[in-house]
């Protein structure tokens, strides 16, 4: 592979030119992380009047969040408190007459999520389910009298599982399964409680092992019910998806939608719209389709790029769709039949799963700007600028951050390339300033100049830190997302290196002190370019890397899912070398900078194998090298306290081995 040197500008003014001084105020600190306030699932009432959402605030004694649902009212902004002292609440959703919110919550010492609906006149909120697993999804009917939701299967052998009858048939599981799955299927209960009834069984599930699961649609008439069926509970099948329909009397379910990797199905009048990878082919970014008048369309075929989330809008003419432009998240205005229509949020990133839409048109989302992290906002028609309703993370504004802003370069193949770049947070011109890249994860992700609190920790250290997209990334369109197919190092690096050039050409930073670092996909990005451009780096923090792509295939919750990476599997003759010539660890002998390891020991996305192998190469070569094992089993460490620990051990690496 040949080095990418030189490449391009920025399309800004001469960043030496800009001096942003010193200040009084401190910068964004670990124990800042402990202060932010998180909010999610916005829901507006049908009228447009109010809001409930989700606040949860770290518990740093305790380890833990504690969430509430909040209500502000759109009119004057007031805010008061809904809930106290519950647990795990999700999916918080009006009924259509809008004198009711329903969630689901967990109920003390209970590790299951019930549904209760708490009345907007008044009163204690009603747990109306008493499924024995949980229920991990619901929807109201359109006449409000009658709730659709989804739960897992009992065990039906608990008896014989408990006498440790219970070996399991190995299928599409990944390494961590310790028991066999039940399906997930759907069930009905009138809104004020009572008998639920089932409507689907069998081993289609409703949701996968990993927790992929889409809205339920009820059918305007409420006389059936769509959702997305994955062929079995695993996620490496979930890709042979379809989208089926069950009656609420009963009876077998029909396909509606036969193409595989269909899901996320909305109904407007008699007009279909649901999610699909354009074209079927998974190297693509997901596309809207609409199913009228027995013809389905690509709407958004015009766009030829990933849409995060889509909603219709009240007039059933159009969508609602949000997604990543460059570096900016943004919201455009669909037809049916027509051109998109980008919308006008400014400075303000609008988080594309976070959208709910009144009945008149009110917009409202959980959103974010480079220097200020998330609020809730609300957009009073399609033409309006963001309104934002909350200060919960006034904190922020109060700290000296570094500037974030875009980058733009020619990367190789010809592509128009971006990344964000934020500058030491005390930054004076003429002064030169190491540099630290962090790389995204996915790869079918992108970093945007939203608020980014990593970023922040280590720009306040005196770090200039890039974040590149490269190809694979959803930010660019279809043709550069498609890039990674069987290409997923090789290119993605040189598309890298030729960010990094960039950045260095703005005379800024010290060539001599440049590190390289990333989780999941930036983790083996970031194993990647070490073992690539070995004396480009000195120092390099590889978190949850993956750095074998035959283990990943092997044992990883994937499985099948990988295959459209390289067309075919690592273990036949055609596909055999490619698979085993895109892993780093083929090359971990050439690495030389000192190396921070870091993953979960029960991660089954990227199986903390793939770490120890890594950690092993680089040892046994004489490389510095350390590694920490968190003992959770999830992918990246969700309790307060190991988050920061990740990131403290991760800025002091870079100050240990940078400065």
């Amino acid at each position: 592979m040949k080095r990418i040197t030189a490449l391009l500008s920025l399309l800004l003014v001469p960043l030496s030119t800009l001096t942003f001084g010193q200040s009084s105020r401190p910068p964004f600190q670990l124990t800042d992380l402990r202060r932010l306030v998180s909010l999610s699932g916005p829901q507006i009432s049908p009228d447009g009047s109010r809001i409930a959402f989700i606040v949860s605030r770290p518990d740093w004694e305790k380890d833990k969040s504690k969430q509430e649902i909040d209500l502000i009212t759109v009119a004057d902004g007031t805010r008061r408190t809904l809930t106290f002292e519950r647990e795990g609440i999700a999916n918080l959703r009006w009924s259509p007459d809008g004198t009711s919110l329903a969630f689901i919550a967990k109920e003390a010492g209970s590790k299951k999520g019930q549904i209760f609906v708490m009345p907007m006149t008044g009163g204690d909120p009603v747990r109306i389910t008493r499924s024995k697993t949980g229920v991990v999804e619901f929807s109201w009917s359109p006449d409000g009298r009658t709730v659709a939701f989804v739960a897992q299967d009992t065990v039906p052998n608990p008896k014989a599982i408990e006498h440790h009858e219970d070996a399991f048939r190995v299928t599409d599981n990944n390494f961590t399964v310790r028991a066999a799955l039940q399906p997930w299927h759907l069930w009905i209960v009138p809104s004020t409680g009572g008998e639920p009834k089932r409507l689907t069984q069998g081993t289609g599930s409703l949701q996968t092992d990993q927790e992929t699961i889409s809205p339920l649609a009820w059918s305007p008439d409420g006389r059936s019910i769509a959702f997305q069926r994955f062929p079995d509970v695993w996620e490496g099948n979930a890709w042979h998806c379809t989208i089926a329909e069950v009656d609420t009397a009963g009876g077998d379910v029909r396909t509606l939608v036969a193409e595989e990797g269909s899901g996320h199905p909305a109904f407007a009048g008699d007009a279909l719209a649901f999610s699909r990878a354009r074209n079927g082919d998974l190297n693509n970014g997901n596309a809207v389709y609409v199913r009228a008048d027995g013809e389905t369309v690509d709407v958004t075929r015009a766009l030829a790029r990933n849409i995060q989330n889509f909603r219709w809008l009240p007039d059933g003419r159009a969508l609602l769709l949000s997604g990543e432009l460059g570096t900016h998240v943004t919201l455009w205005r669909q037809p049916v039949n027509g051109e998109a229509t980008e919308l006008t949020l400014g400075d303000v990133h609008a988080g594309g799963r976070n959208l709910s839409i009144s009945a008149s048109g009110k917009i409202c989302f959980v959103g974010s700007t480079a220097d200020h992290p998330a609020e809730l906002y609300l957009l009073d028609s399609l033409s309006a600028t963001p309104r934002r309703l909350t200060n919960l993370n006034a904190f922020t504004d109060s700290l000296t951050l570094g500037r974030t802003e875009s980058m733009k370069w020619i990367g190789p193949g010809g592509f128009n390339e971006d990344g964000v770049l934020t500058y030491p947070a005390q930054f004076t011109s003429g002064q030169k300033y190491p540099l630290v890249l962090v790389i995204h994860g996915g790869p079918e992700a992108a970093s945007t100049t939203e608020f980014e609190s990593l970023a922040q920790l280590l720009a306040a250290k005196g770090f200039f830190v890039f974040q590149p997209n490269y190809r694979g990334s959803t930010n660019l369109g279809d043709a550069y997302q498609h890039a990674i197919f069987r290409d997923t190092g090789e290119g993605p690096g040189k598309d890298v290196m030729a960010g990094v050039a960039a950045v260095v050409g703005t005379g800024m930073i010290d060539t001599t002190r440049i590190g390289v670092s990333g989780w999941s996909y930036g983790g083996y990005m970031t194993s990647w370019l070490t073992g690539c451009y070995p004396n480009a780096w000195k120092a390099a923090v590889a978190g949850a890397a993956l750095n074998d792509w035959v283990l990943d295939y092997t044992i990883a919750y994937y499985q099948t899912y990988d295959l459209y990476f390289f067309g075919g599997s690592p273990w036949t003759k055609e596909y055999w070398n490619i698979w085993r010539e895109q892993s780093p660890i083929e090359m971990a002998r050439n690495v030389k900078a000192p190396t921070l390891i870091m993953g979960d020991v029960g991660d089954p996305n990227v199986p903390i194998i793939n770490s120890y192998q890594m950690f092993h190469a680089l040892r046994d070569n004489g490389v510095t090298v350390e590694f920490y094992a968190y003992p959770t089993d999830t992918h990246f460490p969700g309790s307060i306290v190991r988050r920061t620990d990740v990131y403290r051990r991760w800025v002091e690496w870079m100050e240990r081995h940078l400065k």
